[in-house]
């Protein structure tokens, strides 16, 4: 069977199918493009990819938004709403966290999300497991100019959640 027989019988979309799925399970980093049909809070996404029938929980990599229920939650919430619900997103992804989201950079039209929300005062620039900051520049410069929760006193999600728990969402 040549090539076109192959296509147009839908085997090879079903062989390209079926060899993505187990990148969203830890492989490694992959790419993925989707739209953004919903925001849950200041760090987590669904995305719709081509290969899903379902939109992906995704939390973005890198950087810790206010908990809803926190001081700046709700505004952290409604900055990445008004930035990238229902735009299109690539992401870029290698493991889910302990809550089996896919945790994700996330870039709108070119940009990283997750510096775009440090470097305007909507989340912390999060380094985990000994790696270092990846927004710490941003945030230090967000906190100079008092930008979005720097202008308030801010605790760091994680201080919160070992305090008061984390939020029901």
């Amino acid at each position: 069977m040549n090539l076109q027989k192959y296509l147009r019988s839908g085997l090879v979309v079903l062989v390209v199918v079926c060899g993505a799925v187990p990148a969203f399970a830890g492989a490694p980093a992959r790419g993925y493009t989707g739209v953004v049909t919903h925001v849950s809070d200041g760090d987590t996404l669904w995305v719709r990819t081509v290969l899903q029938a379902e939109p992906v929980k995704v939390r973005l990599q890198g950087m810790d938004a206010p908990e809803s229920c926190q001081a700046w939650g709700r505004e952290a919430t409604a900055a990445l709403k008004d930035r990238a619900l229902y735009q299109t997103v690539q992401l870029q992804s290698r493991t889910r966290d302990t809550y089996g989201r896919m945790v994700a950079r996330a870039s709108l039209r070119g940009e990283d999300l997750g510096r775009w929300m440090v470097a305007n005062g909507h989340a912390w620039s999060y380094g985990w497991r000994g790696r270092s900051a990846p927004y710490a520049a941003e945030q230090l410069q967000a906190q100079a100019a008092r930008r979005g929760l720097w202008a308030q006193a801010a605790m760091e999600p994680r201080a919160f959640r070992k305090r008061h728990g984390s939020c029901a969402h």
